[in-house]
């Protein structure tokens, strides 16, 4: 038995167990940079972008669970202008989520920023929050606050304009008769 145990070369091992350290180690700094740098840095940032952009919103935090809070920027809601009539006599409105900006912890410490779409409830499936990207507390400096705005008003632009008038896409090349490897034929439903 002691010849096997001093074959063994851990080292390697050795290495990894240091890194997992480490990764532990800044997961406690990054949480404890969210509380003392991160939150009060958009605070104050995002309440004064939304002051002297005009945008109507407000800076609200998600406390509900310890080290997975969020800072969002909420444009709210509101009666969406469409109501469903559930009697000759009574409709009841539809509401409208006009968006949000969302700057959250993860389990890691690390902070995930998310865009919510607006969407009007009852109204088809409301596209799903995506992520805009997954930064490291020192990683976030207050100029990103802005650019995150910017694709926010993007986001919410192209919701409001939104038609059907989608650029078509040109093929190039010969058209050979077939689509998903499948001949085409008059009256088929492919055609």
């Amino acid at each position: 038995m002691n010849k096997i145990k001093s074959k063994m070369n851990i080292a390697g091992l050795i290495g990894k167990v240091q890194d997992y350290k480490t990764v532990r180690s800044n997961t406690k700094e990054y949480r404890d940079a969210w509380h003392s740098e991160i939150k009060p840095m958009l605070h104050s940032n995002l309440e004064q972008i939304i002051k002297e952009s005009g945008l109507s919103a407000t800076v609200e935090e998600k406390t509900e669970m310890d080290n997975l809070e969020a800072v969002v920027v909420d444009l709210g809601q509101e009666e969406s202008g469409i109501s469903q009539r559930v009697t000759d006599k009574i409709n009841k409105s539809l509401i409208r989520y006009n968006g949000m900006l969302v700057y959250q912890q993860l389990f890691n410490g690390k902070i995930v920023i998310m865009i919510v779409p607006p969407f009007v409830e009852g109204l088809g499936q409301p596209k799903p929050p995506y992520n805009l990207e997954i930064l490291r507390p020192e990683e976030l400096k207050a100029p990103f606050l802005l650019r995150h705005m910017e694709k926010l008003l993007k986001e919410l632009t192209e919701w409001e304009d939104f038609d059907d008038d989608l650029p078509e896409k040109k093929s190039i090349g010969f058209q050979t008769g077939f689509k998903n490897n499948e001949v085409l034929r008059e009256g088929s439903p492919n055609a």
